[in-house]
């Protein structure tokens, strides 16, 4: 018999979602979020995304997600496992085609592959939930490799989290490799800080990643990535 498929198991408790998230979003969304949501809607503009279907994973109750951005697309899937963030969603102007899967693809080392295997002429977003969920075997850059190769995917994900307050707030481009201390120098210069390595750092490989600080709450801040794997010609 072939292996069942994991199922998405709700959840309202979680330390970096469910409730917590939301009582911070309620909170924050609109003051100390708001520079890191722009960020992110200037990622998701310059994204040039099939339009067609969209296959969303952990987007919550699209806090980042900017107006109108689900509505670029013919089909919307969404992979969340909170029924409150579901519930939001699915309530925002633009989620009119937007459905919900509850296939679980990053639980087991396979998730991807049955990603790809359920959706392949899709567009993926992971939606900052890399890093915020460990990788089930080697890691985050080698399953997308492994398995989505033929996928056009973007993720924006937290790369380290720190109480120490960055040097520079706004964003940039790094287009060739560099090591995780010389990314981290160019927001915390001539300083040595204290991380948690969310080990999702170059997801992409040797392509181009922009950064950006995310001020999370009033003493905690994290460096996020935006990653991508362009359309296949």
């Amino acid at each position: 018999m072939p292996a069942s498929r994991p199922v998405l198991r709700d959840h309202l408790f979680d330390p970096s979602g469910g409730l917590v998230y939301h009582l911070r979003a309620a909170r924050h969304r609109h003051g100390l979020w708001a520079p890191f949501h722009a960020q992110v809607a200037t990622w998701l503009a310059d994204w040039q995304a099939d339009r067609r279907e969209l296959v969303i994973i952990g987007p919550n109750a699209g806090y980042a997600l900017p107006a109108g951005f689900l509505a670029r697309f013919e089909s919307v899937v969404a992979l969340e496992p909170d029924p409150l963030a579901r519930w939001l969603l699915a309530r925002r102007p633009d989620a009119a085609r937007l459905r919900f899967d509850r296939l679980d693809c990053l639980s087991t080392p396979d998730g991807l592959a049955r990603l790809a295997e359920r959706y392949p002429h899709a567009t993926i977003l992971f939606s900052n939930v890399l890093g915020q969920v460990s990788a089930p075997v080697d890691s985050w850059a080698a399953l997308l490799s492994r398995h989505l190769t033929s996928h056009a995917w973007a993720s924006y994900h937290d790369v380290i989290s720190t109480d120490a307050r960055p040097s520079r707030i706004d964003g940039c481009t790094v287009t060739s490799p560099e090591s995780l201390d010389a990314t981290l120098a160019r927001f915390w210069t001539g300083r040595h800080i204290t991380v948690v390595d969310h080990e999702t750092f170059r997801l992409s490989g040797s392509g181009a990643c922009r950064y950006a600080p995310w001020q999370i709450t009033r003493k905690r801040w994290q460096l996020v990535e935006w990653a991508e794997n362009p359309l296949q010609a």
